[in-house]
């Protein structure tokens, strides 16, 4: 069974930083695309960062400059390094990865870190 991990989140003040972490456990599949999104009190959920199976990235343009997703293929992990922060990055960040195993292709989702950015 696929499940994903996510560590990282807190409290921090503006201009400080925090990484996150996202690990895909299980066995026999292939992860393709992976990215984070967030989700704000009284908001929809939005894209911050995707990465693709070849390493293209694409950023939101509110976190562009600031944040940085990579994924480590050894580890089946995905990380976003958040930069600068400011209060209205404050939301509940969620991993997600597209899993192909026994020829289905699935996209997953992590259960979500909370990121308040606060003084």
């Amino acid at each position: 069974q696929v499940k994903l991990v996510e560590s990282g989140g807190g409290l921090v003040q503006p201009g400080g930083f925090l990484r996150l972490s996202c690990a895909v456990s299980g066995s026999g599949f292939g992860i393709n695309g992976m990215g984070w999104y967030r989700q704000a009190p009284g908001n929809q959920r939005e894209l911050v960062a995707t990465i693709t199976r070849g390493g293209t990235t694409n950023y939101a343009d509110s976190v562009k400059g600031r944040f940085t997703i990579s994924r480590d293929y050894a580890k089946n992990t995905v990380y976003l390094q958040m930069n600068s922060l400011k209060p209205e990055d404050t939301a509940v960040y969620y991993c997600n990865a597209g899993i192909t195993a026994s020829g289905a292709g699935i996209n997953y989702w992590g259960q979500g870190t909370q990121v308040t950015v606060s003084s």
